[in-house]
């Protein structure tokens, strides 16, 4: 699978270590960036991400910032993203399933990074749920997206 990844200068250590486990678990992977710890704005990578993620270029994104909150509002800025901002196993595997999450938000300062693995883990191996209410669910939400995102 196609993954773009990308977050802000307090993020590298995390961002770097699930890189790692995207492409050790055979995922094409793309890192926007930041390298450094030269300090830049979160939104401008959520952005970044989630444009690369609507498009089709990339199936699914992940993001980065202190707690993961900021990133996940700018990402959802960007029309067709659906990005879950996530500190739990559990969260990770329902936001697939139930809300066909396509970008996922994590926190390097609320979350450890084992946890963090695990996240990612459950979260790309968890397919989006075909159940009749939870397709109609994330149907409303795009019907949302449509008449406010024009």
């Amino acid at each position: 699978m196609k993954v773009a990844i990308g977050g802000d200068h307090g993020t590298i250590e995390m961002k770097k270590a699930v890189y790692d486990l995207l492409v050790k678990d055979g995922h094409d992977v793309k890192d926007f960036g930041t390298f450094t710890d030269e300090p830049v704005d979160y939104p401008d990578f959520g952005q970044t991400v989630a444009e690369a993620v609507a498009s089709g270029e990339f199936e699914r994104g992940i993001v980065f910032c202190g707690t993961g909150v900021g990133i996940s509002i700018a990402a959802n800025k960007v029309k067709g993203i659906r990005c879950a901002q996530v500190g739990d196993v559990f969260t990770a595997k329902a936001t697939r399933s139930h809300n066909n999450s396509n970008m996922l938000a994590l926190g390097s300062r609320n979350t450890g990074l084992g946890v963090a693995l695990e996240i990612v883990k459950a979260w790309m191996e968890t397919e989006a749920s075909t159940d009749e209410r939870h397709v109609r669910r994330v149907n409303k939400i795009s019907a949302i997206e449509e008449k406010y995102f024009k």
